[in-house]
C-alpha cells in the first residue's frame, strides 16, 4: 500500500491532523512509505521528532508501536522473550506424563509462550503499522546490531522457531538527539531527516493552529520570547510542545500582554531547571 500519494498529500494530512510539516518533512515522510525505507530523525529535544511518528500513524489510520530506547536496553526489552515461568510449570506438569525431554523442549517454544516486545509486535503484525524508535541514541552499541537485522529485511531470527518476516512492512521512524553518532551500517539502511526548531513564523503557525483563541499580538510576543529563550546557554531550551503549553497557560490566566512579569509569572512552564530560570530573569531582566 501507498502511505501517502506524494510529498503534497503527506503535507496535507499530516496537518490535518496536526502537524505542520515543511516541504521537507513532508517529502521524506512520502518517501519512506513509497520506498519502504526507514526514516531517521535527527535534532535536538522537542522539535517534534516523536510526534511526526504519531502524527503519520493518525493520518494513515495506522496503530503505533513504540520502542522507548535507553541505556541498558537489551533484546528481552526490545524483540522478544520466553514466559520462563510459564514454561517451568508447562515441564513440571508434564514430568508426569512421560514425555521425553524433546517432546518437551519442542512443545514450550512455541508461541504460546513467547513475549513479544516492541520489534517483534510490529513485524508479525499484519495490520497498518508505524514502528516508532525513540531516543535510538540513549542505547548502547550493541542494540544497533539487533536493529540492523530488523531495518535492513524487516525479519528477525529466533533460533527456536526460525526466522519469523514481515508479512506487511511497518513505516518505521527511528529518533535521535544525536547524544552520539549512530553507526554508519544504521545510517545506511535509512532515510535522514534533520529538524531544528523552526523559525519564528512557522513556530506561530504551530502555536496558533494547536491554541485556538490565542491573539496575534501575545502569540507573536511568545515566540520571540521562545526566540530569546533558547539563545541563551540553558540546560534545556524551550521545545514547541512547552511553546504550546505556554500559550494554553496565558489564555488560562487570562492575560493579554506577555510582558516582563508576566514571563516571569509564568516561567516554569517553559523552564524546568532553576538554573534556567535564574539565567532567563538574569539575562532578560526580568521583574517579578
Amino acid at each position: 500500500m501507498t502511505w501517502f500519494s506524494s510529498p503534497t498529500d503527506a503535507a496535507t494530512r499530516l496537518g490535518e491532523h496536526g502537524y505542520l510539516a515543511d516541504p521537507a518533512t513532508a517529502t521524506t515522510a512520502y518517501l519512506a512509505g513509497a520506498l519502504e525505507k526507514p526514516l531517521l530523525v535527527e535534532g535536538p529535544a522537542g522539535v517534534g521528532k516523536t510526534e511526526l511518528a504519531k502524527a503519520v500513524a493518525r493520518a494513515t489510520g495506522a496503530d503505533l508501536v513504540r520502542l522507548q530506547c535507553y541505556e541498558g536496553l537489551d533484546e528481552a526489552r526490545a524483540l522478544y522473550e520466553w514466559n520462563y515461568k510459564k514454561q517451568l510449570l508447562r515441564i513440571q506438569a508434564s514430568q508426569g506424563d512421560g514425555q521425553s525431554w524433546s517432546e518437551t523442549h519442542d512443545d514450550i517454544f512455541t508461541d504460546e509462550f513467547l513475549l513479544t516486545r516492541p520489534l517483534l509486535t510490529a513485524i508479525r503484525r499484519e495490520e497498518q503499522t508505524v514502528l516508532l524508535i525513540d531516543e535510538v541514541d540513549k542505547t548502547d552499541v550493541e542494540v544497533e546490531g539487533l536493529l540492523l537485522e530488523v531495518l535492513s529485511d524487516f525479519q528477525v531470527t529466533i533460533p527456536e522457531l526460525g526466522t519469523v518476516e514481515a508479512v506487511r512492512r511497518p513505516f518505521v521512524v527511528l529518533t535521535s538527539n544525536a547524544t552520539r553518532e549512530l553507526s554508519e551500517a544504521v545510517k545506511r539502511r535509512c532515510l535522514y531527516l534533520h529538524l531544528d526548531y523552526p523559525d519564528a513564523e512557522r513556530e506561530r503557525e504551530i502555536v496558533t493552529s494547536q491554541v485556538p483563541g490565542l491573539e496575534d499580538k501575545i502569540a507573536e510576543q511568545l515566540v520571540a520570547t521562545i526566540g530569546r529563550l533558547r539563545e541563551l546557554e540553558l540546560k534545556k531550551a524551550p521545545s514547541i510542545a512547552e511553546s504550546v503549553d505556554w500559550a494554553r497557560t496565558l489564555i488560562a490566566l487570562e492575560i493579554r500582554d506577555l510582558d516582563e512579569k508576566a514571563i516571569a509569572d509564568t516561567l516554569g512552564v517553559v523552564l524546568k531547571h532553576a538554573s534556567d530560570q535564574d539565567r532567563a530573569v538574569r539575562e532578560l531582566k526580568l521583574r517579578s
